[in-house]
């Protein structure tokens, strides 16, 4: 397809708003992929990258191989979402100790607004859809409450957590930051970065790499033959998740790492009356308003024709 240099920077603008989402501990960059209507091509082109594509390359040229790879587009979007998800995940590590129910309140809002534009999306509901929905609420509502298995900075472990939490980053609703949490590699991941520790980044790409050109394709084919009952599960997702988005929490459990930081391993959703603290209301309600308001934003970049 033809588009102009405006459409990959609003491309890259996507992926800004991915990487940054994927950022927080709770909220998926699959949600905005699909949101801003990039989502099943970026599915697409991930699963093309196989073994037909690389004898494009030896037997057509480079050119060839480009195209057929969607070079453009990966290039784009891939650089937007590594750039916001490097800077971000500093400032969100930040927001969370000190400022959650504000941070929490602009992506509850935000997942609110998501499942109408996902669910809408769906074109037939019958019993299987409905089905579906329910067992793809019931799968992210789960994952929302469980526990962390506290840190670990193995490096196979790394490598794993990386292939597990990129196919959960891909999925609109279940957080690829919150896996890394349950699994206990987040806040491993989040020193590297901070401490630019090449070897433990490589390690996490690797594993990411390997476990996103797998599950795309599982992917793509779930969209091509079960696309309505696919919409139902993501969609349930979304819904399941908001019980980790919910602003007001009650940590029950800490875990203290070597370096003596604090982070919260079980926590309990409560109403903002019973909030302990400044439940900072007026606030809460307005960013998640804002939360909402940008998904309409980038509802409306995806309806552009790409």
């Amino acid at each position: 397809m033809q588009r102009r240099l405006s459409d990959y920077l609003i491309i890259s603008f996507k992926g800004l708003a991915m990487g940054a989402a994927d950022a927080v501990p709770g909220v998926s960059g699959g949600t905005i992929a699909f949101i801003s209507g990039i989502y099943e091509e970026l599915i697409s082109t991930i699963s093309n990258i196989n073994g037909s594509l690389f004898k494009t390359l030896f037997n057509k040229g480079f050119k060839d191989f480009w195209t057929q790879l969607n070079g453009n587009f990966l290039v784009a979007l891939m650089s937007g979402i590594v750039i916001s998800f490097v800077t971000f995940m500093k400032l969100a590590s930040y927001l969370l100790i000190h400022h959650p129910v504000l941070i929490w309140s602009f992506f509850f809002g935000l997942i609110v607004a998501s499942i109408y534009f996902v669910g809408k999306q769906i074109t037939k509901w019958n019993t299987a859809t409905i089905i579906a929905l329910i067992i793809g609420a019931g799968v992210a509502f789960y994952i929302s409450k469980a526990p962390s298995l506290g840190t670990n900075e193995s490096s196979w472990y790394l490598f794993i957590a990386g292939a597990i939490a990129i196919c959960a980053m891909i999925l609109p609703g279940i957080s690829g930051s919150f896996i890394l949490i349950i699994l206990g590699a987040y806040k491993t991941l989040s020193d590297a970065f901070h401490d630019v520790d090449i070897k433990k980044i490589a390690i996490f790409a690797i594993g990411a790499l390997i476990g996103l050109l797998s599950f795309s394709h599982v992917l793509k084919w779930l969209f091509k033959h079960y696309h309505n009952i696919t919409l139902a599960v993501l969609t349930g997702f979304i819904f399941g998740s908001l019980n980790k988005v919910w602003p007001w929490k009650n940590t029950l459990t800490w875990h203290t790492n070597s370096k003596g930081i604090k982070s919260p391993i079980l926590q309990e959703s409560i109403s903002p009356l019973n909030f302990e603290g400044d439940n900072h209301m007026l606030f809460a309600v307005i960013l998640m308003i804002s939360g909402f308001l940008t998904i309409f934003i980038l509802e409306k970049l995806g309806s552009k024709k790409q």
